[in-house]
């Protein structure tokens, strides 16, 4: 019985101690938004009262708002359609299947191992040829159908009953009508799944938009935040507020979502 209490008890206190390293950095982070500049590089650990003015500065000083709209519509528009494509290419590679189609595959899989780096300067002399540089579509565009969202849609598509797909089949739906009405209302917690890690993943991009989009007013969230950040005197609390505003839309689609994650 010692013994069982004495492991609960250090199970308690790691569980603890973990969630305190987990939750310490979003916890200093909303502190430091409320606090001034000297006072986040003193590692200051209470609430302050400079909450206010730290987001009359950066909306006054800074085209944060523009930064919200643009990451908004990129964000929204591009899980969108990468949910729709990816699900109907992971759909048919799963439904269809025959050898070529597993060939083309294996080819998508390998394409994975590619690193983005080595993609950048044809993206961008293509995208340059195509006249879309500092355009939304630049930054939309290779971001619709990924590997991974393919891959990921097929290995889930697996678990979709044939029984359904063979009844539908005989009533005379047709495969688009299938995928429709049948087969997106019952893989809800892939899309949920795909939607959170999409989302995510585009909100917070960096580096294509920071080559892709070239002046001001084309700029995401990320890219203000990381300009303010590099300024010769940075304004640590007004960055903290940057950031928080950052992080609530990701945590709301997390929290929203989960039930069908």
């Amino acid at each position: 019985m010692n013994k069982r209490r004495t492991k609960k008890i250090f199970t308690y206190i790691f569980l603890i101690i973990a969630s305190f390293l987990s939750i310490f950095p979003f916890f200093w982070m909303v502190v430091s938004a409320t606090n001034k500049s000297v006072d986040v590089t003193k590692g200051k650990l209470t609430p302050g009262a400079e909450l206010i003015n730290n987001m009359r500065s950066l909306v006054t000083n800074t085209n944060i708002l523009t930064g919200i709209k643009n990451s908004i519509i990129i964000t929204v528009i591009t899980t969108a359609l990468s949910l729709f494509v990816s699900s109907i290419a992971g759909y048919a590679f799963e439904v269809f299947r025959n050898e070529r189609r597993d060939r083309l595959f294996g080819l998508l899989l390998l394409s994975m191992m590619i690193p983005f780096a080595a993609l950048m300067v044809p993206l961008y002399r293509m995208f340059a040829k195509l006249g879309l540089l500092n355009r939304f579509a630049a930054v939309i565009i290779p971001s619709i159908a990924t590997a991974f969202l393919i891959f990921f849609f097929r290995q889930n598509t697996k678990s979709f009953s044939r029984e359904i797909l063979q009844a539908a089949r005989v009533d005379g739906l047709s495969e688009f009508g299938i995928f429709i009405k049948i087969y997106m209302p019952t893989m809800r917690s892939t899309y949920a799944a795909a939607a959170i890690i999409t989302f995510m993943t585009v909100w917070n991009s960096y580096l294509w938009p920071l080559i892709a989009l070239q002046s001001e007013d084309k700029m995401t969230l990320p890219l203000i935040i990381s300009a303010l950040n590099s300024s010769y005197s940075p304004d640590y609390g007004m960055i903290m507020v940057a950031i928080v505003i950052a992080t609530i839309p990701t945590a709301l689609v997390f929290f929203l979502m989960q039930k069908s994650f």
